[in-house]
C-alpha cells in the first residue's frame, strides 16, 4: 500500500487559511424535551451526554443502508433548552425529505421539527488552528475489517468541539471546522481567511479521502463501513437499538468489509489529469494487465464506482480486492466518460490517505 498524497498532486494543495459557503447543504432543527431520546433511536452513533455537543452520524434504513450522512450541531431554543441542528445534503436523490422521514417516527414524542434552511448557511473553513490538537485517538480493529476511532473523552474535551453551531470536523485530520451562520452573514473567526469557491472545498475533502453527501454516499444503497463511516466516527457498534442496527452490528461481528471509498487520480492516455469533473456514478472497470501473465490472475469480479470528482481527482467506491490487484501490478482500473461517439477513457489510480490506520497497527 502507498500512504499519503502522490507527488503529482502536491501542487493542488493550498496551505492558506480558506473559507467557503457550501450551497448544497440544508439544516433541520430538532428541539423538545425528548429530542435526545428521539435522535438516539434514529442515529447510527450515540447522542453525547450532557452538556449537548456536536458530532457526526447517519440515518440508516431497515436494511442497514445509509439514507443521510449528518453533521449535527448543538443549540438552545428560545427558552434555553438544549436542541440540535442537523446539516445534510439537499441535492436531489432517492432519499425522502429528511423532515418527512423523521416526522414518521415522532409519534407521541415531545419533539418539534423545523426546516431551518431559510435561516442558516453552512460554511466550511480549513487550514485553521486545530482547537483540540492535543486529543490523540487510538484505533480499534474488528475481524470484519471495520475500524473505530477511540477518543479520550472527558467533560472538558470533546473531539468535535464544545461550541453551539460550530463543529470541529474530525472525519479526517486537517478537515477544519464547520459553522452554522445566519443568512447573509459570514463566520466572524474567518474575517482574515481567503474566501474561495465551494469546488475548492470539494477538492480539499477529496484529497483527504472524505466522502460527503448524495454523490459519494448513495442513499438507500451505501453501507456504513463501505462508505468509511466507521473510520470517520459515525457509527457506534455498542449502542442500543436504532433503525438499521441489526445488520450493521452483524456485519461488524461476523461479516466482512469488502469495499472502501478511496481518493483516486483520473489520468488520460497522455498521463495528464482530467480537466473537467466526471459524472458521479460511472463504472470503474478492472482488467488484468498483460505484464502479470507470468502467473495466472483470476478474472476480477464486479466493478467500482466513481463518486465526486474535480480537477482530475475524485473519490471512488472500490472493491478491496481490486485495490490489492492494482498494488500488486496485476490489475488496472479504467472509467469511460462521455456519450457514444465522443467517449474518453481515463486510468484510475487510487491512494490511501496518510491518516488511514495501517495494518502495522494491528
Amino acid at each position: 500500500m502507498s500512504f499519503g498524497l502522490p507527488q503529482a498532486l502536491r501542487s493542488l494543495v493550498s496551505n492558506a487559511p480558506s473559507v467557503t459557503r457550501i450551497p448544497s447543504r440544508a439544516v433541520l432543527s430538532i428541539t423538545g424535551s425528548q429530542a435526545s431520546e428521539f435522535l438516539n433511536g434514529m442515529l447510527s452513533s450515540s447522542i453525547p451526554d450532557a452538556p449537548k455537543r456536536p458530532f457526526f452520524s447517519a440515518i440508516l434504513n431497515a436494511q442497514g443502508r445509509i439514507i443521510y450522512d449528518l453533521l449535527i450541531y448543538s443549540d438552545q431554543d428560545i427558552n434555553g433548552r438544549p436542541g440540535y441542528f442537523l446539516e445534510y445534503d439537499s441535492r436531489p436523490s432517492e432519499a425522502p425529505p429528511l423532515h418527512d422521514l423523521l416526522k414518521r417516527f415522532v409519534l407521541r414524542s415531545k419533539v418539534k421539527l423545523r426546516d431551518a434552511t431559510p435561516e442558516f448557511d453552512v460554511w466550511a473553513a480549513w487550514n485553521t488552528e486545530d482547537k483540540a490538537a492535543g486529543m490523540q485517538k487510538e484505533w480499534q480493529f474488528a475481524k470484519s475489517g471495520a475500524i473505530e476511532p477511540m477518543w479520550p473523552i472527558t467533560t472538558e474535551h470533546w473531539p468535535w468541539g464544545l461550541e453551539d453551531r460550530v463543529l470541529i470536523d474530525r472525519r479526517a485530520p486537517g478537515m477544519g471546522c464547520r459553522y452554522l451562520v445566519r443568512k447573509g452573514d459570514k463566520p466572524q473567526v474567518t474575517s482574515s481567511f481567503d474566501e474561495v469557491s465551494s469546488d475548492m472545498y470539494t477538492l480539499h475533502r477529496i484529497l483527504r479521502g472524505v466522502p460527503e453527501g448524495v454523490h459519494d454516499i448513495t442513499p438507500a444503497e451505501a453501507f456504513p463501513m463501505e462508505s468509511n463511516l466507521d473510520i470517520m466516527g459515525g457509527v457506534d457498534f455498542r449502542k442500543g437499538c436504532y433503525v438499521g442496527q441489526e445488520l450493521t452490528v452483524r456485519t461488524y461481528h461476523t461479516g466482512a468489509v469488502r469495499k472502501r471509498i478511496l481518493p483516486v487520480m483520473l489520468k488520460s492516455d497522455n498521463g495528464e489529469l482530467a480537466k473537467d469533473a466526471l459524472s458521479p456514478g460511472l463504472a470503474i472497470k478492472p482488467s488484468v494487465l498483460a505484464s502479470s501473465s507470468e502467473h495466472r490472475v483470476p478474472r476480477p469480479r464486479g466493478s467500482g464506482k466513481l463518486l465526486s470528482s474535480v480537477q482530475g481527482v475524485g473519490l471512488a467506491s472500490m472493491r478491496l480486492e481490486h485495490a490489492a490487484g492494482v498494488e500488486k501490478k496485476e490489475l488496472e482500473l479504467k472509467v469511460t466518460s462521455g456519450s457514444e461517439g465522443s467517449e474518453e477513457t481515463f486510468e484510475v489510480e487510487h491512494w490511501w490517505p496518510e491518516w488511514w490506520p495501517q495494518q502495522s497497527e494491528l
